[in-house]
């Protein structure tokens, strides 16, 4: 299961967070944990550069995308290499909806779409849709069509 995935700034505030399976009473510790994780390593770090780590029996995958930080964190059949598919498929919608590596304000200029591609590729905590394309046809705001 995919429990979290998490956007921030540079600074460490939370831009997104969604949860799956995880206790409301566990989010604040795993907020505090991901971002000094980040802090400690994400300095310096190449753009979409993937780092790993393992925390208690979950594995982390982060980067950071233009200058926000992007957190994954799986467990059971989500390791490593599942949450490396999962970061790649998260980045690669995100650069498609900025039109490039984003700065914090187009992250936030973007906000709604991010949030229904994110919404499109995880669903209640499991892996939905990958394919760029799909996802961007899935995420298309419409109004409603009178029959």
């Amino acid at each position: 299961m995919i429990l979290a995935v998490l956007f921030s700034n540079s600074d460490g505030n939370i831009l997104i967070e969604r949860f799956h399976g995880v206790p409301a009473e566990e989010r604040l510790h795993w907020r505090s944990f991901l971002v000094k994780l980040g802090a400690d390593n994400l300095k310096g770090a190449k753009n979409e550069e993937l780092l790993v780590a393992s925390h208690k029996s979950v594995s982390i995958v982060y980067t950071m995308i233009g200058d926000v930080c992007l957190y994954i964190v799986g467990k059971d059949e989500y390791d490593e290499l599942a949450l490396a598919e999962v970061i790649f498929a998260i980045t690669s919608a995100v650069k498609d909806v900025c039109g490039k590596p984003p700065t914090e304000r187009l992250f936030l200029d973007k906000y709604g779409r991010i949030c229904l591609c994110l919404d499109e590729i995880v669903w209640k905590g499991l892996l939905e849709n990958t394919e760029k394309d799909r996802v961007r046809r899935l995420i298309r705001l419409k109004p409603p069509v009178e029959p």
